[in-house]
């Protein structure tokens, strides 16, 4: 199998340029283009406080953000990786990487993940555990924390 398109979901934390790293090495290995995504859940505080004019502007707020730090890594990586594109998408975070991925005939997902253990996975569930259960295609787990 010919890995062409690799996409890569990345959270913005402290450890998204060791990921980043690695996805460009291995996209330049395989003579491969990356897409990158990063995923905004929609902020929800109850059922009281739905269509609050302040929520919406905090949602728009976080795109916008969100928007201007994905511009920014695709500028940053243009040299190394020039047919990177990016992405920043909304909704239920593994659905939407595992769609994005289905939408870009993605060949392989490179994903970070935390290497949450014990209660904390049991409590938070691994975003990664679950996308490589439901992808279409090939994926490679990173941990950028080691």
């Amino acid at each position: 199998m010919e890995i062409k398109k690799i996409v890569v979901p990345v959270d913005f934390q402290k450890n998204t340029q060791r990921l980043v790293e690695y996805a460009v090495y291995i996209a330049r290995q395989l003579s491969a283009e990356i897409s990158f995504c990063h995923v905004l859940e929609p902020f929800v505080m109850g059922d009281m406080m739905l269509g609050s004019p302040s929520f919406s502007d905090f949602d728009v707020k976080r795109s916008s953000d969100a928007e201007e730090r994905m511009a920014n890594l695709i500028q940053d990586i243009d040299l190394v990786s020039p047919h990177s594109s990016g992405k920043v998408l909304l909704g239920d975070t593994v659905d939407e990487i595992v769609g994005y991925a289905k939408q870009e005939s993605a060949d392989m997902i490179i994903i970070g993940t935390h290497g949450a253990k014990g209660l904390e996975k049991i409590l938070l569930g691994s975003v990664a555990e679950r996308v490589v259960k439901r992808a279409g295609c090939p994926c490679l787990v990173m941990n950028p924390y080691k």
